[in-house]
């Protein structure tokens, strides 16, 4: 972790064991820092995998080689380095990740196929494969870590570690998910966050792993934004160890799939809304939902477009209620609007009705709903049933003190 906590920040909660998984963290040394930056995850035999990447054209290989490893649908251990991501590194990249999952696997007793990758940090410098060597070998003869050693093992500018649980019962046995993320910057998401891994000791057929963590994923990750910069890295990968003894869910006919659907869902919910909470230089926490639109799809967009403006975010961050900011963002969008019925609400107040400021509205309520640390922003386009709501945080000057400091 680094620098001042953010204000936005939530404590880490009391996270229970996950059976069939085994966590220890280590110091590979990728940074002149004096602190473990390389996690690492065994996960029982019958482990399923799913997960969703970047979609950067850019991608780093430990990118390709979850994309690849993931439709076998089974995992036997995962890796994390924290203070490089090894992207735009080309075949030295892809040496250092075969590397690690070659001697985590002849360790394990696997192939290398079961183990996942991922890494975070500075691009364009390849990972030194002894150090991360090394690293491997001192985790796998390290004590079993907590969730919270992990959380903090995996952050590179986070300022507080971040994870989550939630629970559901499928088949009438209770089964627990259990994640953690790291995110603070480049964050604008086309498929995930930064780095983010969800466990759970449900049974699970990793195709359906994979539709559901797909859909919850177009939720919630997908709907946070922190700056508009989409990762090399980005991945979210969930692990089911199928410890708990259900019925193994197949399809939403099985007894208790709507409820893990549900419960996948708000925990990938819970953590996207932790990155954004620890959104470099972020000091608000703000909801945008745009309902009215032609469609599902059209709303999303404009709501992005709202989120990823600088000229709304610095409004917000200087607690001014410029709505004219707001009607900016949603004409540039692209997508269908009409400013003669546009509607726009800060907060419960609404300030423009039907392409007009509201006559003679009172800006007292606004002015303290934008001094607080949760912010709503409401619009509504008038033309059909379309619906969508993001995350995103203010734009601070401490945004630009942390990237440009970054590499230092």
């Amino acid at each position: 972790m680094s620098g001042p906590i953010s204000p936005l920040a939530s404590p880490f909660p009391d996270l229970p064991p996950i059976g069939g998984v085994h966590v220890a963290v280590a110091r590979a040394g990728y940074k002149l820092w004096e602190r473990t930056d390389l996690t690492y995850v065994a996960l029982d035999v019958g482990t399923a995998v799913a997960g969703v990447t970047t979609q950067s054209k850019c991608p780093s290989p430990e990118v390709e080689w979850c994309r690849k490893a993931l439709p076998l649908g089974r995992a036997r251990a995962l890796v994390v380095n924290a203070g490089n991501s090894n992207a735009f590194t080309g075949n030295r990249g892809r040496a250092a990740v075969e590397a690690i999952t070659a001697r985590v696997a002849a360790n394990v007793g696997c192939n290398p196929s079961d183990v996942f990758v991922a890494s975070t940090g500075v691009i364009g410098v390849p990972l030194p494969i002894d150090k991360a060597e090394a690293g491997i070998d001192a985790v796998l003869d390290a004590p079993e870590a907590g969730w919270l050693d992990a959380a903090q093992t995996i952050g590179t500018t986070d300022t507080f570690p971040k994870g989550a649980m939630t629970t559901a019962v499928v088949g009438g046995v209770t089964v627990t998910l259990v994640g953690i993320i790291k995110g603070s910057g480049m964050i604008a998401p086309d498929m995930a966050t930064m780095l983010g891994f969800i466990f759970t000791d449900a049974a699970v057929e990793a195709p359906f792993l994979q539709s559901m963590l797909e859909a919850a994923n177009r939720e919630t990750f997908s709907c946070i934004t922190v700056d508009g910069d989409t990762s090399t890295s980005d991945t979210v990968l969930a692990f089911a160890t199928a410890k708990a003894g259900n019925p193994p869910l197949s399809s939403f006919d099985d007894a208790g799939a709507d409820a893990f659907q549900a419960a996948l869902t708000d925990l990938c919910r819970q953590l996207a809304h932790l990155v954004v909470r620890d959104g470099e230089g972020a000091s608000k926490f703000i909801q945008i939902t745009v309902e009215g639109a032609q469609s599902d799809s059209s709303a999303h967009r404009i709501a992005m477009s709202i989120a990823n403006s600088p000229l709304v975010k610095t409004a917000i961050a200087g607690e001014d209620a410029n709505w004219g900011r707001v009607v900016m963002a949603v004409g540039k969008a692209g997508e269908p609007a009409e400013r003669d019925l546009l509607s726009i609400r800060f907060g419960p107040t609404q300030v423009a009705q039907q392409g007009l400021a509201v006559e003679d509205y009172d800006e007292a309520p606004v002015a303290v709903h934008l001094k607080g640390r949760e912010i709503e922003i409401g619009v509504d386009l008038g033309l059909g049933e379309g619906r969508a709501t993001v995350w995103t945080c203010d734009l601070t000057h401490g945004y630009i003190s942390i990237n440009a400091d970054y590499r230092s």
